[in-house]
């Protein structure tokens, strides 16, 4: 187990001539590698998590480009772009056997990752509050652009103290909200997943944790259900008390519930300490 004290820095990559990527390194290179994929929230929306992770993990926390201002080229506009440009960046920085986590779309980059993996880079994947797969009749994915920010937020946070307020919002914090969303739509459009998707996902072989918040609006619990379900090695764990972002509303639970997780499935198949 990782005992060093956590560090963190920030550091922009370039992928490919137009392509750029900012991630923040979470904890000290000694531990298991862990790329935290946030979803349309955006990256701090994963900090808390990654920060935890440090006591066992070397986290990873790329911003997706387009987000919180950073640059994205009209060529990289689409879930499966982003999923190749990160298994790129695992292999630039040297990073094997990493387990992907993926939050709300961030999951959908992590089933794509998967699918596309061919050189044993990942080692298992965690949605929390996954998109990606079409959802079955008559459930659906709830999004900003069919309920309005107010409800929308009282849809994805179950205790209504973590609720933002859109009307205690600045302009600028409004702005920002609004660039963001827009990127998220570039990516994962308004229905946030691929009919495609679905079926293609008994070709991933790599354990999968799913974690869905029992009172999440945004996505329903069976839609988790039916995710984890598409994969051939899944275990789907409901959080109670907590809805779109378990991990914000139950972080020891989540944490204990991804420990648990590696400890049963990852280091039996990678020898490698958690």
């Amino acid at each position: 187990m990782t005992t060093s004290t956590p560090t963190s820095t920030i550091r922009t990559f370039q992928l490919y001539d137009d392509v750029s990527v900012t991630v923040e390194k979470h904890g000290v290179r000694d531990g298991t590698a862990v790329l935290m994929l946030h979803g349309g929230a955006g990256p701090r929306s994963v900090t808390g998590l990654s920060n935890a992770l440090t006591r066992h993990a070397y986290v990873l926390t790329p911003t997706h480009p387009g987000f919180d201002g950073r640059p994205r080229p009209e060529r990289i506009d689409s879930i499966p772009d982003l999923a190749v440009a990160y298994l790129d960046l695992l292999e630039k920085l040297g990073v094997h056997s990493a387990l992907v986590i993926g939050s709300s779309f961030g999951g959908w980059i992590g089933a794509e990752m998967a699918l596309r993996d061919t050189r044993g880079l990942m080692t298992g994947l965690v949605l929390i509050g996954g998109v990606g797969i079409e959802p079955d009749a008559p459930l659906e994915i709830a999004s900003v652009e069919k309920v309005g920010p107010a409800e929308f937020f009282r849809m994805a946070y179950h205790n209504p103290a973590l609720r933002p307020n859109p009307a205690a919002l600045s302009d600028e914090q409004r702005a920002a909200l609004a660039a963001n969303q827009r990127t998220a739509t570039v990516y994962a459009g308004t229905t946030m997943y691929d009919p495609k998707l679905r079926r293609r996902l008994h070709r991933v072989t790599m354990p999968v944790l799913a974690l869905y918040g029992e009172q999440d609006g945004i996505v329903p619990l069976e839609y988790g259900r039916a995710f984890a379900n598409s994969f051939p090695h899944a275990r789907f764990v409901p959080v109670g008390n907590a809805a779109h972002f378990p991990h914000m509303e139950q972080p020891e639970r989540t944490v204990e519930a991804i420990e648990d997780f590696v400890g049963a499935e990852i280091k039996p198949a990678v020898d490698r300490r958690w």
